[in-house]
Parts: C-alpha cells; structure tokens; sequence
C-alpha cells in the first residue's frame, strides 16, 4: 500500500458519502461543523467550551462564534461550571436536543438510503471490512476521554446490556443467574412500556463496540426518576465513561422535570459509589441482604435535583 491508494480510497469514499456537500443538503441552515459542535453537546451533557474546544480540534474564536450563534438562536445555554466558575458549562434546550435529533435523523436516513443500495449478503463484510480500518489504524494508541461517545441504544444494544450485565458481575463479584434475571427484567419493562420524554437509555461508545450503559426510569414515588444498571467495561475504565454516564442522567433527570433521583446499590460497587457521591448523591439507608448468590448490604442513595438555594 501506498500514500496515492490511501488518498484514492480517502477521494472514492468522500464522493460516495457525499461529504462536500453535507452542510447544504443534510445540516442546512447550520454548516457540517456547527452540527458537529451540536453533536457533541447531544452525547456529552456536561461539556464546557474548553471541552469542545479540544474534542473538536476547533479554534477558540470560531467556536465562540458558533456558540453565539446557537445561543441567539436558542439551541443552548451557557452558565458558570459548578466545579470551576471560570469554565463556562454548556448545555442544549429544548429547542437544540430536537434540533439535534433532526440533524441526526437526515444524517441517518442518507446514510441509510446509502447501504440500501448494498446487497443484504455484502453488508457484514462491508462492515467487517469498515471495523478492520478502523482497528488496523488505531492500533497502539492509547484510548482517549474523546474517544467514547454516549448514545441512543440501536437494535440489539438492550440485548447486549443484558448480557454484559451478567458476564461482568459474574466474573468481578461472583453473583449469580439470579442478577442476570433481574437486569433482564428491568430490560424487559423499560422495552414493553416507557416513556421516552422521561425515560432514557444511554450507551457509551468506544471504537464502534458499546462500553458501557445506563438507564433513567420512572420511580414509584412522585416527581421521582431512577439510575439503574450503570455499567462501564474494564477496557474503558479510567476515561471517564461512568462519569459521563451518570452526568447525563443527572442532567436529563433535572432537565425533564423531575425533583429527586433515587437509586439502588451494593457497597461492594465502591467504583460507582464514588461516583455517585460526587454527582451529589447521599446515602440514605442501608441493609444487608442475602441476593445474587451472595451476602451483600444494599444501599439507597439520592440526590435533590432542584436543592433550595443557599
């Protein structure tokens, strides 16, 4: 192989995406950077400038004018980060999740329209041979934080969440078939009824293989929504998925309207209780519990998304 086949190949797959001409046919009115920038903010909730800035590789005065022109056109709203007031936290409205949503949905149909066009029988070696790219090139570099992206599942991902689930815990914490069974019922409840203005699945991304998921359910009580099944594979640990996950969460619980979010733990997971803790949980009640095939003390946390000030 040579540099002039890469650049071949780079010219062929250009034409055939039909990426120079993205901004006029797919993100009109915004260009194919701007719908990147509203990308990043819809997979990463809790995002700042400085954040954007370098996942995109983008030049602080360009971005600045991007954010403004989103803010005056009410995609976004900017505020002091809580951890940093010198970092400005960016977050989308109303108006720019379904803006983002719809730039995603004619992004997803052209390339749909796209491998309609591929017979059934080529398309897993189309994508065995997209996935071997992708490998062969990114082979020895370390993960980065940029790297993983959150989200919405596709078909066979409430599968996966299932048997991760289950493959993980048994390996890490020797629980039983019996966690199996309840994640697959949580599984199952959450794909035969919910919600989706109060109900979110997120899967965390990394290379083009899931890494992680986490769920945003109803609660029984009223005004309250429910963290469950925060998952995040060993080989993505130490990116900052879990925090992510659980950040997008916080954020979309508080954003949705609810007024608490509860959640259910085992002290054994002290991982995701640091993370918990962080995010501003407070452990509320604990007790010991004979479950999974194990002698655990389950715990319940929450956390007050609307706090009165001061």
């Amino acid at each position: 192989m040579t540099v002039q086949d890469i650049r071949a190949f780079n010219r062929f797959y250009t034409n055939v995406i039909g990426a120079l001409d993205y901004s006029r046919r797919l993100y009109a009115p915004y260009t194919l950077t701007e719908s990147r920038v509203l990308y990043e903010l819809a997979h990463s909730p809790r995002t700042d400038a400085a954040d954007l800035r370098a996942e995109l590789s983008l030049d602080a005065g360009y971005l600045s004018r991007i954010l403004n022109k989103f803010e005056q056109d009410g995609l976004i709203e900017r505020a002091p980060a809580r951890q940093d007031p010198r970092r400005r936290h960016v977050t989308l409205t109303p108006r720019g999740r379904e803006t983002a949503a719809l730039l995603a949905e004619r992004a997803n149909e052209s390339v749909g329209a796209l491998l309609s066009t591929v017979p059934a029988a080529d398309r897993p070696r189309l994508a065995e041979a997209m996935l071997t790219v992708r490998e062969i090139l990114s082979e020895g570099r370390t993960p980065r934080r940029e790297d993983a992206v959150l989200r919405e599942p596709a078909p066979g991902d409430l599968g996966w969440i299932v048997q991760r689930n289950a493959a993980l815990y048994a390996a890490e914490y020797g629980w039983n078939a019996d966690y199996e069974g309840l994640v697959a019922r949580i599984v199952a409840d959450f794909a035969g009824d919910h919600d989706p203005r109060l109900e979110r699945v997120w899967i965390a991304e990394l290379d083009g293989r899931p890494v992680g998921c986490v769920m945003c359910v109803r609660d029984e009580a009223p005004a309250t929504a429910r963290l469950r099944l925060l998952l995040v594979e060993p080989e993505a640990r130490g990116l900052g998925v879990g925090d992510r996950l659980v950040g997008a969460v916080v954020d979309f619980a508080r954003g949705v309207g609810y007024r608490e979010l509860v959640l259910w733990t085992n002290d054994v997971l002290t991982a995701a209780r640091r993370l918990y803790r962080r995010h501003g949980f407070v452990l509320v009640a604990e007790r010991p519990h004979r479950s999974f095939g194990k002698d655990l003390v389950g715990q319940d946390w929450r956390l007050d998304l609307h706090p009165a000030p001061g």
